[in-house]
């Protein structure tokens, strides 16, 4: 029973933290310039067992019944997204993003850490991921086998965070090619601002 409750928990994680979103972009583009990967794949799993153990022990309803919370987050996760998209595009059209070097820290470990921070928790899409949906389905389950639905939760956090920041690695042959750069900077602009106008859904009145 309790590993049929992990694995239950491994994969509708994995299911839903899979669709590539800001945090999986710039996870990716820490990993194509393998600058401050380590920290950040951390960073992203321990922010999914926060998240996911709030939603599991009961977080999940309150923000789901609390619309002016949830109109806040909108709201700056929006701007957030539509400024980080105007960047993207930025970045793409001035070769700001095109050296893949050890030696060139493109990205202050500061920055690094503020951005995820960012990503995670004023994006409303991560609390209907995590707080909700994945919390929620764990919040359903029998008390003392909840510990193996989070197990299972985090060690698929764990596994596409790792995959996606140190797997990107062997993607960078393409990427010493200009034009790939440019095409991911101005892909990631688009993903910000198709999140960016899915959030005007969760406001109202």
């Amino acid at each position: 029973m309790p590993i049929e409750i992990l694995i239950k928990g491994f994969i509708v994680t994995i299911s839903l933290i899979v669709a590539i979103g800001a945090q999986n972009a710039y996870v990716l583009k820490l990993g194509l310039l393998k600058q401050h990967v380590l920290l950040a794949v951390s960073l992203c799993v321990l922010f999914d067992m926060i998240l996911i153990s709030a939603g599991i022990f009961g977080l999940g309803f309150f923000i789901q019944g609390n619309q002016l919370l949830i109109n806040s987050i909108a709201i700056i996760g929006i701007v957030f997204l539509f400024v980080y998209a105007i960047l993207s595009f930025k970045s793409a059209f001035k070769n700001e993003s095109l050296k893949i070097d050890n030696e060139i820290k493109i990205n202050p470990l500061k920055q690094v850490v503020t951005l995820i921070l960012v990503f995670t928790f004023l994006n409303p899409h991560t609390y209907l991921d995590t707080v909700l949906l994945i919390g929620g389905i764990g919040a359903n389950i029998q008390s003392d086998l909840k510990i193996y639905f989070l197990i299972g939760a985090v060690c698929a956090s764990a596994f596409w965070f790792t995959l996606l920041g140190f797997g990107a690695r062997f993607l960078i042959p393409l990427f010493k090619k200009p034009i790939t750069w440019k095409i991911l900077d101005i892909s990631i602009g688009f993903i910000m601002l198709l999140i960016a106008y899915t959030l005007l859904d969760l406001i109202k009145y």
